[in-house]
């Protein structure tokens, strides 16, 4: 990170101490060049940001989901559990971590946050304690990551850290993703991540329920006519899965891992991108826009 760069990230951190809500006004307005209009919300990220500040901020129910562990009850609570990935640990920190335990293959992650994660495909290629001190330098980011776009409903977990089997393709490669985004409890449509590796980058295709290339984002509307991708089995009960624990809130957005036909539950993410995702197209922030009514803010 430049000099440049961490002042800004630094400005931004001390904006929301200063004021959840005037930090998200000044990164709106850098992100989109326009003035966030919190009064008259249109287009899906302006409502995600009235949520954010009106809803989502202090909302227990949303905190505990936000938590990559404590979702897990939530989604047992929900009539859920079956979709739940295999928990090989749940640590306070990395020293509580006994490797000799572990399988070869697993994946540890911090419960808040996102794209820190530790994939393991054999344990004896790696060294414990480099492991171990690259999750203590990860276990740091708790105090700096909610503050960076305000993402409140971050604030509040105590870290844990969870070990969870890995799931992989027949290929060995890392599974493609399945978000499914939720307006008021539908599910109307999915983000399908593929060809993803383990820095994070990924192709993203959006798709209605009956598999149709929908040309929501960038990549969408480079795809060539006639564009799609193999239909895996099971992908309906995605929708059925997601509507589920989707219920309570007005927009999140659920994911999912479908590997021969199996659904695994990810995570429930209320902010994609912050909820300034430069992705989706002017076009469909404002069709998501629509799709998405807020409740009163008392």
């Amino acid at each position: 990170m430049n000099v440049k760069a961490m002042i800004s990230r630094q400005f931004r951190m001390l904006l929301t101490d200063i004021s959840p809500a005037l930090n998200t006004k000044y990164v709106y307005r850098r992100t989109f060049e326009k003035k966030l209009d919190l009064n008259n919300p249109v287009t899906l990220d302006e409502k995600i940001q009235w949520l954010k500040l009106n809803t989502y901020y202090k909302n227990q129910l949303v905190t505990d989901c936000a938590d990559k562990y404590k979702v897990r009850e939530y989604v047992e609570n929900c009539g859920c559990g079956e979709v739940l990935n295999d928990l090989y640990g749940v640590y306070d920190s990395p020293d509580e971590i006994n490797w000799s335990e572990l399988p070869e293959k697993f994946v540890i992650k911090w419960n808040f946050g996102c794209g820190q994660n530790f994939i393991c495909r054999n344990k004896s290629q790696y060294n414990e304690q480099v492991v171990k001190k690259m999750l203590w330098k990860w276990r740091k980011a708790h105090r700096t990551f909610y503050r960076e776009r305000s993402e409140m409903q971050y604030k509040d977990i105590a870290p844990k850290l969870i070990c969870e089997k890995l799931i992989e393709t027949d290929n060995g490669d890392l599974p493609k993703d399945y978000k499914l985004y939720c307006f008021n409890g539908v599910a109307d449509c999915a983000l399908v991540c593929t060809d993803r590796l383990s820095a994070g980058h990924a192709n993203y295709y959006f798709f209605d329920r009956n598999w149709n290339l929908k040309r929501y984002n960038k990549m969408g509307l480079a795809a060539p006519e006639g564009f799609t991708l193999p239909k895996p089995y099971n992908f309906e009960k995605l929708f059925d899965y997601a509507e589920v624990l989707s219920r309570p809130f007005p927009f999140v957005r659920a994911d999912f891992y479908l590997e021969k036909g199996e659904v695994t539950f990810g995570e429930l993410t209320f902010t994609p991108g912050g909820g300034f995702d430069k992705g989706r197209l002017p076009s469909t922030q404002k069709l998501f826009g629509d799709k998405l009514y807020l409740p009163d803010a008392n």
